[in-house]
């Protein structure tokens, strides 16, 4: 409060000198620089903004997305080619209603799928040499949900109604093999051999070799065995013809041998009589019985 009411009577007092101009602002090489400043602050404002429109322009940035990308309410929609330089998430990728979606890359293209953990437990890459599938299964299947294929570690699985082999040199089993049916296209031949093996074919109900409009043919180099272990073997037919038969002489200083001659009875059995002078057949007629 004194010094209020001191500045006070001063201001008051009568001076005999003229008054003081006090300056206020800047000036001189302070003004220049501020001056200065402010232009390259001016201008870098315009070049920045220019290059933001530049940037809006060549990318062509819109309400909607960006370029090809368009911001929609199920997610991002993407159009044309695009290329992805770092690994990309989603949870679905598809294309637009009526064209086609396609994945091109230089060298493979792989999809994984993650558990929780982040460890892979199928995996598909398709290179430049193979298409390899990491699974504990592998299905085909038609759109009804039929089962086409079916692959594992402990079978394999064609659920197909027919298997098509059109390779010239056929399939290699190298085990075994089970079907209940093998048969030929139309006017096409059937063969199975096995080339420096034996060909074993094995039914507990019975095996049966059928060709409707052709013959059947079973050559071999050294012995064709025929054996029903607690059966019969039938030959059914009009006319049953061995050709090749050895033919025996007659010798009457040779060694006497045991001779049978071959009788067949009423019911088509074959059986064997010992030969004599004359037929020995029915002797044993009891065989027939």
């Amino acid at each position: 409060m004194p010094q209020e009411q001191y500045t006070h009577h001063r201001s008051t007092m009568p001076s005999s000198e003229g008054p003081q101009v006090y300056k206020v602002g800047i000036y001189g090489w302070r003004k220049r620089c501020l001056y200065f400043f402010v232009l390259l602050l001016m201008i870098l404002i315009l070049v920045n903004l220019a290059m933001t429109i530049w940037i809006l322009k060549v990318m062509n940035f819109t309400i909607d997305g960006m370029g090809n990308l368009r911001i929609t309410e199920k997610g991002l929609k993407l159009e044309g080619d695009s290329e992805f330089l770092q690994p990309l998430y989603a949870k679905e990728i598809q294309s637009r209603p009526g064209n086609a979606l396609y994945f091109k890359s230089a060298r493979n293209v792989t999809v994984n799928i993650l558990n929780e953990q982040t460890k892979v437990l199928t995996q598909l890459i398709t290179g430049p040499k193979a298409v390899e599938a990491y699974g504990k299964k592998f299905e085909v299947k038609t759109v009804s949900g039929k089962l086409l294929f079916s692959a594992d570690s402990n079978e394999v699985v064609v659920g197909a109604e027919r298997l098509r082999v059109l390779g010239a040199e056929g399939t290699v089993f190298p085990k075994s093999i089970e079907t209940p049916n093998v048969r030929a296209d139309p006017f096409k031949e059937l063969r199975l051999e096995s080339p420096t093996r034996s060909l074993v074919m094995e039914a507990p109900k019975g095996v049966e070799i059928n060709a409707e409009a052709g013959n059947m043919e079973a050559t071999c180099r050294t012995e064709l065995r025929l054996e029903s272990k607690d059966g019969e073997i039938k030959l059914d037919a009009a006319k049953i013809k061995l050709p090749r038969l050895p033919h025996g002489s007659y010798t009457p200083t040779g060694t006497r041998q045991k001779v049978f001659e071959i009788c067949v009875c009423a019911n088509g059995r074959l059986f064997l009589s010992q030969a004599g002078t004359g037929s020995t057949c029915q002797i044993n007629t009891s065989v027939c019985l």
